[in-house]
């Protein structure tokens, strides 16, 4: 069993940056892929970015690549998504998602832990 627990949203203005955090408990971090995904009001939940168990590998969604950044410190058991150049596009709830297994994935239903989420707002 896994339990996420998001920090970090809240509200920015276009342009800005924050950093999400999502820290997990629970055994055995380093056997997890890791996902981040978002939900905007009246929209289906989307992929975000992902990465492997060793942080190594990593995948983006074409809308936030080059301006997103997930990384993961498997000594902490937390992983990290820096956000960059935001837009008001961006608002929606970010979720961390946990996938046993090793390699990254897009598709959230390969994730078996989700956390509550965090509200991240782009004001114009």
């Amino acid at each position: 069993q896994v339990q996420l627990v998001e920090s970090g949203g809240g509200l920015v203005q276009a342009g800005g940056s924050l950093r999400l955090s999502c820290a997990a408990s629970g055994r055995n971090f380093i056997s997890y892929a890791m996902g981040w995904f978002r939900q905007a009001p009246g929209k289906e939940r989307e992929f975000v970015a992902s990465i492997d168990w060793s942080g190594g590998a990593t995948v983006y969604a074409d809308s936030v690549k080059g301006r997103f950044t997930v990384s993961r410190d498997n000594a902490k058991s937390t992983v990290y998504l820096q956000l960059n150049s935001l837009q008001p596009e961006d608002t929606a709830v970010y979720y961390c998602a946990a996938r046993a297994g090793t390699h990254y994935t897009t598709f959230s239903a390969s994730y078996d832990y989700w956390g509550q989420g965090t509200q991240v707002t782009v004001s114009s």
